[in-house]
């Protein structure tokens, strides 16, 4: 097999089975980034214990990021709690994988994989192929110092898949910020059908709202990423350790690195086209800065970490199935077509 080609089939193998094996984190990180606000305590005189606060006529209804569809009385639930109502949070990974299971289903975690198919797969093959053409071909000639190949290499083929996929990550998002409801089943096509409406609203250029997060995201965590990865596997192969399970490695400490630096921005990311989709993007701020000083400000520093555990989890194994497998099969079909 031609060496393209072979790349063409191992980048299309590992983005397959990351796709598949990584959705369950997505929903969960997207389902922890778009909850609400934690309220202040409020109090009031002492009900029975687990007495709803909703109104009589209203019935309490768990529903986990209410941020992703309009605010409304009834998709919040209160319960006394310690003194003080509240309204039901998820906390960390555990809790939001509970919550979805008990809600959803296993199905439920898996919400979004068909987009993620659809979108991840040509994506992650382009930009692995993208990348290989700029490391090894289209740079070198152009840099005097090697050492900011793979830096540069990384940048600019994820800014530009990032711009050109921004409308297609924005579906995704919000197939896996809500959870489904008999009002609003939160299908694909429901999905669709907001597009178009946006669309005819605000014009084509609001499906890139959100843009300018995804961009600090993805290209410096690109960048650090391929940085990050050729230098770890070259102090390996220094010392004698090559192969698959050492781009395994590599690529999940570079993931896992990288990620903790943009981790921020990819909240902000998700945040903004949660809130696009629910009609309230046009309201407030939308900036990039003057939206962290908001979320700083109203929620906490913390709060610009929120999913940070299941995105970890994540980006280590995402990371090194997709590298090793580009590496891996890419060598062996060259090899056994040499052969």
């Amino acid at each position: 097999m031609e060496s393209f080609q072979a790349k063409l089939v191992a980048a299309a193998t590992g983005s397959t089975l990351t796709a598949l094996t990584m959705t369950p984190f997505d929903v969960v990180k997207t389902r922890l980034q778009t909850q609400p606000a934690r309220p202040p305590p409020q109090l009031f005189p002492r009900p029975p214990p687990n007495t709803c606060c909703q109104p009589a006529h209203m019935p309490c209804v768990r529903n986990m990021s209410s941020l992703a569809r309009p605010l409304v009385a009834e998709e919040l639930v209160c319960v006394w709690d310690h003194g003080v109502f509240r309204t039901e949070r998820v906390n960390g990974f555990y809790d939001a994988v509970k919550h979805v299971w008990r809600a959803e289903g296993v199905a439920g975690l898996w919400k979004g994989a068909g987009t993620t198919l659809l979108i991840g797969v040509p994506s992650s093959t382009c930009y692995m192929l993208a990348y290989d053409t700029l490391l090894h071909t289209v740079l070198p000639p152009l840099l005097p110092t090697p050492a900011f190949t793979p830096l540069l290499a990384g940048i600019i083929a994820r800014s530009s898949l990032a711009t050109a996929l921004s409308p297609l990550e924005l579906i995704r998002t919000n197939l896996q910020s809500t959870p489904l409801t008999p009002e609003n089943p939160h299908t694909l096509r429901s999905v669709l059908t907001s597009v178009r409406g946006l669309v005819r609203d605000h014009g084509v250029r609001h499906l890139w709202r959100g843009l300018g997060p995804t961009l600090w995201r993805d290209v410096p965590f690109s960048g650090l990423y391929w940085a990050s990865y050729e230098w770890w596997k070259g102090n390996f192969e220094r010392r004698g350790h090559s192969g698959p399970p050492i781009s395994f490695v590599s690529g999940a400490i570079s993931g896992i690195s990288a990620a903790l630096v943009t981790s921020p921005f990819d909240m902000l990311k998700t945040r903004r086209q949660a809130l696009l989709m629910s009609g309230s993007g046009g309201s407030a701020v939308s900036s990039t800065f003057p939206l962290i000083a908001q979320v700083i400000r109203t929620e906490g520093v913390s709060a610009l970490f929120a999913g940070i555990g299941p995105r970890m989890a994540k980006i280590a194994p995402a990371c090194g199935i997709m590298i090793s497998c580009y590496e891996g099969i890419g060598k062996f079909l060259v090899k056994r077509d040499s052969d």
